[in-house]
């Protein structure tokens, strides 16, 4: 039996969606908000550590966007086994993944900073943060594979009041430990860190209960003995090129970082703030994507592929119209918003520069967001990464290097590089889906 989904149906999805992925972003941007008021320093130093945590993320998130699509299409083929290997396999290796990545964290998180060219004056910082958020990654792992688990059921609300939770704790947990209240010691950037781990420890808690009592799910090692290779195969089939991609945006982003630190601590804390921003502009673009990719998944599973290119299209007007329209009020009121955390007039202005030159990349980015999670959902997942390697090197690091370093434009060029490239990714990707080569991907 067909099942329709309406434009209204997928907006429906999305605002779940839209409110986990905001209160996560938080938990994340309230330990830089609430160390704003501790240190400028401080900022800067969970800023390079937060580099580094976006790029394991990603490494992580590799499964999770498998299980979200191959969950969503085994639904829609309705195989039950499938999606219980799925489940399965899907754990084992995130828990690998979470492990060797920790491993790696804490063997050489001073040899990391050392190349990003951390500054000294918030080197030490920035180590003790990385070392106590790394060596909990399992649980980042864990918590990420069964959110998909339960968007892919359509469970949408209670990630969301889960993330809801998880932040609420954060928040409590910083201005605890940040601050030294209720006899606590006044930890500053370590207390942020370890806030961090507990609320996400909570968190991954209530996704797990809610796994076995919500869904028909089984974990079992039945379906892991004999293990699964065909499904261990898909899952990476999906999961290394769609990761490929993000990985390699998050990569370049440490390398354009390391340019960043060259121009000092007040550069490195507008850079934060800016992307703070940013994230908050795009993040309905990622959860309205994020919905379609479930829905495309589905219809590509049930094979109703004419109803794919319509779900795609409205998903980009839509995005766009979101991001624009925040990027733009944060315009409007970058003086006000950004003097929340500090009264500099050096970062002031120069983010208010920065969040102009954001208007027009988010135009870019929308339609990559949206292009990148719908081709990966119909099987077309090496192409985005193709595309995105070379221009993301290309284009904004190599010409962040050249207008921002070389030319002498500072961090105002850099931004000007990065919103080049999303717009030449933007460009190729319509094309590719207009073309229709995607049909030929889908493999159930």
């Amino acid at each position: 039996m067909e099942k329709n989904f309406t434009s209204k149906d997928v907006f429906k999805m999305s605002i779940p969606i839209f409110v986990e992925l905001l209160l996560q972003l938080l938990v994340g941007n309230v330990d830089q908000f609430m160390l704003s008021h501790y240190s400028q320093n401080a900022v800067a130093a969970i800023g390079n550590g937060n580099q580094i945590m976006n790029v394991v993320i990603i490494v992580l998130n590799v499964m999770s966007i498998a299980t979200t699509v191959l969950i969503s299409q085994y639904l829609g083929a309705g195989d039950k086994r499938r999606i219980n290997e799925v489940c399965n396999v899907s754990l084992v290796i995130i828990g690998t993944i979470s492990l060797i990545t920790s491993s790696l964290i804490i063997g050489f998180y001073k040899e990391i900073f050392i190349w990003l060219k951390v500054p000294a004056a918030i080197f030490d910082e920035a180590c003790r943060y990385i070392l106590i958020v790394g060596s909990f990654i399992v649980i980042q792992g864990f918590y990420m594979t069964f959110a998909a688990i339960l968007r892919s059921f359509e469970m949408l609300k209670h990630v969301m009041w889960t993330a809801a939770v998880m932040n609420t704790l954060n928040i409590i947990g910083n201005a605890i430990l940040i601050n030294g209240l209720f006899f606590f010691p006044r930890l500053g950037i370590t207390g942020a860190a370890i806030s961090t781990n507990i609320s996400k420890g909570v968190g991954l808690g209530i996704l797990v209960y809610l796994f076995l009592k919500k869904t028909d799910a089984k974990l079992s090692f039945k379906y892991i003995t004999p293990f699964p290779m065909p499904i261990f195969k898909r899952l990476l089939s999906i999961g290394i090129p769609s990761g490929g991609e993000a990985l390699s945006y998050n990569l370049s982003q440490i390398y354009i970082f390391k340019f960043i630190n060259i121009f000092g601590t007040a550069v490195i804390a507008t850079k934060v703030y800016c992307s703070m921003l940013a994230n908050i502009a795009y993040v309905y673009s990622i959860a309205i994507a994020e919905a379609s990719q479930i829905v495309v998944g589905y219809l590509a599973g049930a094979n109703q592929l004419d109803k794919i290119n319509k779900r795609v299209k409205s998903t980009i007007i839509v995005s766009l119209c979101f991001s624009l329209s925040i990027t733009f009020l944060i315009f409007l009121n970058s003086n006000r918003i950004i003097g929340i955390f500090t009264h500099d007039s050096v970062i002031l202005e120069l983010g208010r520069q920065i969040i102009f030159i954001e208007i027009f990349l988010e135009i870019g980015r929308s339609v990559n967001i949206t292009m990148t999670k719908c081709l990966v959902a119909v099987g077309d997942v090496n192409f985005p990464v193709i595309v995105g390697v070379i221009c993301m090197w290309s284009i904004a690091v190599l010409g962040g290097y050249i207008l921002g370093v070389k030319m002498g434009y500072g961090l105002i060029g850099i931004w000007i590089a990065m919103t080049l490239d999303e717009a030449v990714r933007a460009g190729i990707f319509v094309i590719r889906f207009k073309s229709q080569k995607w049909r030929k991907k889908i493999n159930i």
